[in-house]
């Protein structure tokens, strides 16, 4: 269902409660004189800031608001969580992954070596972490008002954290620096399992599937992942629906229904 401000009213609940946890993140940093109290709260947070991560991707596959302008506003908090600005996410996954995910040494999610060798999940994460914004600047070329947009908010998003990392070091490292770069690293690892070592023949073949329900729940049912790559542009409210109509082509050991993905090692 769609309303007058979401495009789909399933992204009031996770958008409420993200932004929520950035005035909570910013109500600490100009309260908290003791920096030992905000070690438990960022353990604390740390998984909701994982799925923070998962609804920035689904945000850049489908913009969350009617306006532009409300847009920028959510990735900019968003940025704050997860260290991805606005449309980057746009040029390598959506215009870089999603195009190349069949052909593995194309892919910019790469799994493979060079001499066709799969990727230890250590490996494919230091790799695919370094080589992020390579991929945005080279796509970003053919995509020149994209990747102008890319530059215009890590610029505003870096100089923002350059403030309050002036004027309230330790709780800026802590609330903010430390978190994001942790969640973007962890969220190239969480990756490593989607396509791993598959048949990129085809599309049923080509994804892992989780479903479990809390997974789901967290990550805005990115375990759907065989229907998020055939319809990438389908909201993720609606991929449980697509899913269905397909379960019966993707071969049984590409579905799983445990929490946590299964090759990660």
């Amino acid at each position: 269902m769609q309303t007058k401000y979401f495009r789909y009213s399933a992204d009031r609940l996770p958008v409420f409660l993200f932004l929520a946890l950035s005035v909570l993140d910013f109500l600490l940093y100009f309260i908290v004189d003791n920096w030992l109290v905000l070690i438990p709260y960022i353990l604390l947070v740390l998984p909701v800031k994982g799925a923070v991560s998962a609804f920035t991707h689904h945000h850049q596959h489908h913009k969350t608001f009617r306006s532009p302008v409300l847009n920028h506003i959510l990735e900019f908090f968003y940025f704050l969580h997860t260290g991805a600005t606005s449309n980057m996410w746009v040029l390598q996954h959506n215009l870089g992954h999603h195009i190349n995910y069949k052909e593995p040494l194309k892919d910019e999610a790469r799994w493979m070596t060079n001499n066709g060798q799969t990727m230890s999940a250590l490996k494919y994460t230091v790799f695919n972490t370094l080589t992020i914004y390579g991929h945005v600047f080279h796509i970003g070329k053919r995509h020149p008002k994209l990747l102008k947009s890319v530059v215009y908010h890590h610029v505003i998003g870096l100089l923002l954290l350059a403030t309050l990392l002036y004027y309230q070091p330790i709780n800026a490292l802590l609330l903010f620096l430390v978190p994001m770069l942790l969640i973007f690293i962890f969220t190239v690892f969480a990756t490593y399992d989607h396509h791993a070592e598959l048949d990129t023949g085809t599309p049923l073949h080509a994804s892992r599937n989780n479903l479990n329900k809390l997974h789901n729940i967290m990550h805005g049912n990115l375990g759907y992942h065989t229907a998020h790559h055939l319809r990438p542009g389908l909201h993720w409210s609606k991929l449980p629906e697509f899913h269905e109509t397909i379960k019966d082509q993707i071969p049984d050991e590409l579905i799983h229904d445990s929490y946590f993905d299964w090759r990660q090692s």
